[in-house]
C-alpha cells in the first residue's frame, strides 16, 4: 500500500503552479467552464495533486451544469475529509485530502442517484491518470474497476 504525504511548504511553491497553490492551500476556487477537467470524458482516476492519493474515479463523474468537475462519490472514500465551511455567509461542507489537507471543493446534497451526492471539485486540485497509465504511474489496483466496467457494457449489448 503506497503512503500519501504533504510535501514541504518550499516544495509545493515550487512544484505546484500559482493557481493549484492558491486552490490546495488557501482554499480558492477556479473558474468554471474554463479548467482543465470540467468536460473530461476520459477513463481514469483523479489524484490529489499535492500528494498523489486516489480521490475519484471518472466512473462515478457526471456532468453536473456547474462547470466544475463533479463526482457522486469518491474513489477511496478514507482518503476524503469533510468540513463544514463558513465562508460565504452559509454553512457549506467543504472537501479536503485527508493526507495532504488540500482544498478540494465542496460537497452537495443535489446529485444523482444513487447517493444523491454532488462532489464539486477544483481541477487544479486534481492529477487525471488516463486508464491506460494506470500501471506505470503506481495505480494498477484500479485497472480491474475499468474493466469491470468494460465487460457490463459487452453483456447490455
Amino acid at each position: 500500500m503506497a503512503t500519501y504525504t504533504k510535501p514541504s511548504e518550499a516544495e509545493l511553491k515550487q512544484r505546484l503552479s500559482s493557481l493549484q497553490y492558491e486552490v490546495t492551500q488557501h482554499e480558492g476556487t477556479e473558474r468554471p467552464f474554463s479548467n482543465e477537467y470540467w468536460n473530461n470524458k476520459h477513463e481514469g482516476i483523479y489524484v490529489d495533486v499535492v500528494s498523489g492519493e486516489p480521490l475519484f474515479s471518472s466512473l462515478d463523474k457526471y456532468d453536473s451544469g456547474t462547470g466544475w468537475p463533479s463526482f457522486t462519490k469518491p474513489l477511496e472514500p478514507e482518503n476524503i475529509d469533510t468540513r463544514t465551511d463558513h465562508k460565504l455567509f452559509m454553512a457549506r461542507t467543504e472537501v479536503r485530502s485527508k493526507n495532504a489537507d488540500s482544498h478540494l471543493g465542496h460537497l452537495f446534497d443535489d446529485g444523482p442517484a444513487p447517493t444523491g451526492l454532488r462532489y464539486c471539485l477544483n481541477s487544479a486540485a486534481l492529477r487525471f491518470i488516463p486508464v491506460e497509465r494506470l500501471e506505470e504511474e503506481g495505480y494498477g489496483e484500479y485497472l480491474a474497476l475499468f474493466k469491470e466496467q468494460t465487460k457490463k457494457k459487452a453483456d447490455k449489448e
